[in-house]
Order: C-alpha cells, then sequence, then structure tokens
C-alpha cells in the first residue's frame, strides 16, 4: 500500500526503452499506482531529468508529494558525467533493473 501523502511519477518518454519496459512491468505485476510523464512530449520534464541525470535517461522515477511532480526531498547528488543507472538517490531512481526497483519500491513503503 503506498503512502498516503506521496505517489510515484515515472519520467519516461513514448518511445521503445528497455528500462522503461522493466519498469512498467513491475509497476504493473505489483499493483503500484503510478503517473507517467513524458519528457519526448514536454520540454519542461524533459529539462528536469537532464538536471537530475546529466542526461535523457528514462525511467527516471521519483517520489513527490501527492499531486506534485518533484522529488519530495532533493535526491542525493550524483558525481558529474556519472551514469545515474540504477543508482538509488533516495527520492529518485533512475534505470533500475527489477530487482534495483522492487528494493527502492519496500525501502518506500509502495511494497511490503
Amino acid at each position: 500500500m503506498p503512502p498516503s501523502d506521496k505517489e510515484l511519477i515515472v519520467y519516461s518518454r513514448s518511445t521503445p526503452c528497455p528500462f522503461v519496459s522493466v519498469a512498467r512491468r513491475v509497476l504493473e505485476r505489483e499493483g503500484v499506482p503510478y503517473r507517467e510523464l513524458l519528457i519526448d512530449r514536454n520540454k519542461t520534464y524533459e529539462a528536469r531529468v537532464l538536471e537530475w541525470t546529466g542526461f535523457l535517461s528514462v525511467p527516471t522515477l521519483v517520489i513527490a508529494w501527492r499531486g506534485q511532480e518533484l522529488p519530495y526531498e532533493p535526491p542525493a547528488p550524483l558525481p558529474r558525467g556519472e551514469s545515474p543507472r540504477g543508482i538509488d538517490r533516495g527520492s529518485m531512481l533512475t534505470e533500475a533493473t527489477e530487482e534495483e526497483l522492487l528494493a527502492w519500491l519496500r525501502k518506500h513503503g509502495f511494497l511490503t
């Protein structure tokens, strides 16, 4: 049961991506509600992901206050130029494997 004051936001894109496919499959299988924002259809979303990750890395999953789109707390910083892939940044996770995503969702109370 997800925390009632927070929601999962998935910054994604409309074109196929293996990491997006993994995230969607896990979230749907586990029954985790999420809101998807497409970076290739909205320049604001694109700019956020670029600022947060240094790349146009999708999916970038964010835990936000309900009704918001930004992380509920600042994500842990990344060293400049380092890949964000699979790194638990607290309120943010990018390009995770199934195992990394499941662990992150459990940590934040979206799964038991």
